[in-house]
């Protein structure tokens, strides 16, 4: 390979860096006008929140559709790789879980947007549905271990019943902005802690 074979190589590779930073930026800035304002919301409240002008969001996402799918697979890997790096960062397995919850919800509040843009039997929401069960019940089942074995959490919660619970808290929440599923959610993982005696006893045994 020629030393300028060489070289458009290396400058490829950081425009391939910079492409993918850029779209991370406009998905997270799309993520978070979607969670405050909905699926529907403008189109310049998400230019506005990336620093960038509306032409760039066509550009990278022609429709709407496009946008909320892509937003969609993106909560999805951040929610998933957040499980671990919380647990690892976090004070105690079971502040871990609690601050994985939160992110959980704000990725539902934008899923559940998704029926304004793809029908339920459609292919693409099939499988869109099935990489996000894929990806977070074990993250959410590691979680749930972790806080388990630390004493933190009874130990007969299931990952898929819990995700669950917290979605049926989530439905509807977009549409009220009286309702606050991140603080029903805090009570229902409240719940999950055992009796005062077991803690105690188990502290004793320790």
């Amino acid at each position: 390979m020629s030393g300028r074979d060489k070289g458009g190589e290396q400058a490829a590779r950081p425009k391939r860096a910079d492409a993918r930073r850029n779209q991370k930026t406009l998905l997270d800035a799309a993520a978070t006008v979607f969670v405050t304002s909905g699926v529907e919301a403008a189109v310049r409240d998400i230019a506005a929140e990336a620093g960038v002008g509306t032409a760039t969001i066509y550009r990278h996402f022609p429709t709407r559709a496009d946008l909320i799918v892509a937003v969609y697979r993106h909560q999805v890997e951040a929610c998933a790789e957040a499980g671990p790096a919380l647990l690892a960062a976090g004070p105690t397995p079971y502040a871990a879980l609690r601050q994985w919850i939160d992110l959980f919800v704000d990725f539902l509040v934008t899923k559940h947007g998704l029926a304004a843009v793809l029908q339920p039997d459609s292919p693409g929401f099939e499988s869109l549905h099935a990489s996000f069960l894929d990806r977070l019940v074990p993250v959410c089942a590691q979680l749930l271990d972790a806080a388990a074995g630390s004493g933190e959490i009874r130990s007969d919660v299931v990952a898929y019943e819990l995700m669950r619970g917290v979605g049926n808290l989530c439905i509807g929440a977009e549409d009220d902005p009286r309702y606050n599923p991140r603080r029903l959610a805090g009570v229902l993982v409240a719940g999950l802690r055992p009796p005062v005696g077991a803690q105690e006893a188990r502290g004793a045994d320790g």
